[in-house]
């Protein structure tokens, strides 16, 4: 099978989950399939390159340059879909396109329609809910955008369940065209991590109770309300430290907040982090925290128990179908500091159980969230769209 697929961020360009999802869903399907990545060009990467397997081309917006997010998306669409004809006149069509949200829209609609390819569309999450409706012209805009992508593609592929009734609820997606398969995680990679690593390179001590958010630093991740429950949780476990590893908008907020609430040493923001820093820090924490006001998924909590890193996370979205409390983690009232700080020493006060459900956390990593298993799922999705695809032909000759 050859396989296109389009995605705005692939390493090592990273702004969120989905160029780690993208990635890892890719390398999988290598295995046994031909896949091809177009995706944004980043700083010191080649225009195509070969990643395990993946043939990845890099290309650039195509046109003036822009300060509208939107134009600036749909140019790099044509510059997607510029790179995609020369692969077709190279190599010969695909057998499947598909696409990851809404910045590939354009690039994934008009292979569909040059080349009467199927398209398959995923949808990480969607702009009415990262802001709890559409406010202004731009999230109508985004949102059209994704409506205009769903529409267009032979199945949707949601994350969970909770992604799944979004998806039907705003656009009105029919349950047959949409199919479920979570995101994924290698555990392998998290088992030989040296928590010295992080010591050394972020200034903590042995005696030092790590909590850890890993994750982009915007309002719906909630790491306000994170830094908003370390008092509480300090005058308890005065050996707490948060450290947060990512970046985003609100990075200068959260260090105000943090300043204005006078937690000084005890929130330790420490940027974006490599895979082996962070994979340090997982090993380091004595818990992971994933405080999110909104998740569709939450990739970030499935590191957490790859690492074998006792888990909190906000009982929302789709973690509220990875995470059950107390057996393989501990939730929490999405957007309530005081609920994060209760669930977080419940955690720190009792070791063992911590023990028992990062263990238990961990089996569920390897039966249900291997990526070799989510890529062999998402092929099944693409041989049900092929065989559909043939007998509409075949109808359609008779």
């Amino acid at each position: 099978m050859r396989i296109l697929m389009f995605s705005w961020e692939y390493p090592p360009r990273v702004i969120g989950g989905l160029a780690r999802h993208v990635c890892e869903l890719a390398r999988a399907m290598a295995r046994c399939a031909e896949v091809h990545v177009i995706t944004c060009s980043a700083e010191g990467a080649q225009s195509m390159d070969r990643d395990r397997g993946v043939w990845v081309h890099r290309v650039d917006p195509v046109g003036p340059c822009t300060d509208d997010f939107v134009t600036w998306a749909m140019q790099l669409s044509y510059g997607m879909l510029a790179r995609a004809a020369c692969l077709v006149s190279e190599g010969g069509a695909f057998d499947i396109v598909h696409a990851h949200d809404w910045m590939t829209s354009f690039a994934g609609v008009g292979m569909k329609r040059a080349y009467a390819t199927p398209l398959v569309a995923t949808i990480h999450a969607t702009e009415w809910g990262r802001n709890g409706g559409l406010h202004n012209a731009t999230q109508r805009r985004i949102s059209d955008i994704e409506w205009f992508l769903c529409y267009e593609a032979w199945r949707v592929i949601a994350c969970s369940r909770h992604m799944q009734a979004e998806l039907a609820g705003i656009f009105g997606i029919p349950a047959d065209k949409l199919r479920i398969i979570p995101n994924g995680v290698y555990s392998e990679q998290f088992q030989d991590a040296d928590a010295d690593i992080a010591r050394r390179m972020y200034g903590l001590s042995e005696e030092d109770s790590v909590i850890l958010f890993v994750g982009r630093l915007v309002n719906e991740k909630g790491v306000q309300v994170l830094i908003e429950a370390m008092p509480k949780i300090l005058s308890y476990q005065p050996t707490a430290v948060l450290v947060i590893a990512g970046q985003g908008p609100c990075e200068g907020d959260l260090r105000e907040l943090a300043a204005n609430m006078g937690l000084g040493g005890k929130v330790k923001m420490v940027g974006f982090v490599s895979d082996e820093a962070r994979n340090a820090l997982y090993r380091l924490a004595r818990v992971a925290v994933v405080p999110s006001l909104y998740e569709p998924f939450g990739i970030t909590a499935l590191e957490a128990m790859a690492a074998k890193t006792p888990l909190v996370s906000s009982d929302i979205g789709g973690l509220s179908e990875i995470v059950r409390h107390g057996e393989n983690g501990w939730k929490c009232y999405a957007g309530n500091a005081n609920s994060l700080a209760d669930a977080i020493l419940h955690v720190l006060y009792s070791p063992e159980l911590a023990r028992q459900m990062a263990e238990t956390a961990y089996r569920d990593v390897q039966t249900i969230y291997d990526w070799r298993a989510i890529a062999d799922r998402t092929l099944r999705v693409y041989e049900e769209v092929l065989r559909e695809a043939r007998h509409a032909e075949e109808a359609m000759v008779r």
